[in-house]
């Protein structure tokens, strides 16, 4: 099984972050990514440093750029490159010597990634950020968190990984396709401001259409209503319900036995929510995660128990599907998404 993107080569200028990521989908896919670290760099987890998922699927070369020598050799690898993609502040890469006018002149069709927070121009361009003043900027962090409180922003996957490294490889992909159908090389300039915005496009229809406030935890998808929230079990644990439609609706008031009461009745109307919210709080605070898990699971309720890390690979439906894999005896998240034709190889984590 070679991946649906076998025959590309991808030149990786280490990073971390959303710059790894990307080359990790790419990699996962059957990409030849091959990943530049300095002379002697162990990673982020210094001796442990092969046991970073991201960096699985790789070959690995040391090369210090600020050696005109391992420029050059930098350049032949380019030559035959399909892609190269990087995560330095705007002008690092120029001054290395190895701005895009080089690199282009060496080889035309290369796709040149270009991972960053603010993106290669703009008056915050050169500034240092993460993931947190990305999504802050766009907008989405805005919308994030419960009415009346502070802006919860969720990990970091919406700025590095959904907004960053997501978004890159489907730049360098698309880049790709366009250079081998007869277009040329170009500079796909991603920045995390910018994916973030775009990931946020349904809150920003429903804004423009008046279906949204422009405030946290009074909404229909922020858990402003009490048919799309989490909510604590007696064990101290935890579950999702999103019964939006009507009809998962219905079903949501029939199991928990609310379906004759005509307060719950009134679904839609904004100003019930908040009492509606504390009675369903209430209710479900009677039941343990598991007896809630008998009574809705394998319905339409459109419920989930909200599982940790650890109990995430061991739920039935994500064992079944292969979810998870492990390499090295290390569990972590299988290539996705799937294809039917040319499956991804089995994950090998760097060094193995």
């Amino acid at each position: 099984m070679a991946g649906v993107l076998q025959g590309v080569t991808v030149i990786e200028l280490a990073g971390i972050g959303p710059g790894p990521f990307c080359g990790m989908m790419l990699a996962d896919h059957g990409a030849r990514v091959i990943r530049v670290e300095r002379p002697g760099h162990k990673g982020r987890f210094g001796d442990a440093g092969n046991r970073d998922i991201l960096n699985r699927n790789r070959e690995f070369i040391e090369l210090d750029l600020k050696d005109p020598g391992a420029i050059e050799q930098l350049k032949e690898l380019a030559k035959s490159a399909d892609a190269l993609i990087e995560g330095y502040r705007p002008g690092v890469l120029e001054r290395l010597g190895l701005g895009p006018d080089v690199l282009l002149a060496v080889n035309p069709k290369l796709v040149i990634g270009r991972m960053t927070g603010w993106g290669q121009d703009g008056p915050m361009a050169p500034l240092a950020g993460h993931d947190i003043n990305y999504i802050a900027l766009s907008g989405a962090l805005h919308s994030y968190g419960r009415k009346g409180e502070k802006p919860s922003f969720p990990v970091n996957a919406v700025g590095d990984f959904g907004g960053g490294g997501m978004m890159l490889a489907f730049g360098v992909v698309s880049a790709i396709l366009h250079a081998r159908s007869g277009g040329v090389g170009q500079v796909v300039d991603c920045a995390m401001v910018d994916g973030a915005a775009i990931l946020s496009a349904m809150t920003y229809t429903f804004l423009a259409n008046g279906q949204w406030r422009d405030e946290r935890g009074v909404n229909l998808l922020d858990s402003g209503t009490h048919f799309y929230d989490t909510y604590e079990t007696s064990d101290g644990k935890w579950i999702s319900l999103g019964s939006i439609e009507p009809q998962f609706y219905a079903l949501l008031l029939e199991k928990t036995g609310l379906k004759d009461d005509p307060d719950f009745a009134q679904q839609m109307n904004p100003a019930k929510w908040d009492q509606l919210k504390e009675r369903m709080t209430a209710l479900i605070l009677t039941k343990t995660r598991d007896e809630w898990c008998a009574i809705m699971d394998g319905t339409d309720i459109c419920f989930a128990p909200v599982l940790s890390l650890r109990e995430a690979p061991k739920h039935p439906h994500n064992v079944a599907r292969g979810t998870f894999t492990e390499d090295g005896g290390m569990l972590q998240p299988s290539p996705a998404p799937r294809f039917s034709a040319t499956p991804a190889p089995s994950v090998k984590l760097a060094g193995r």
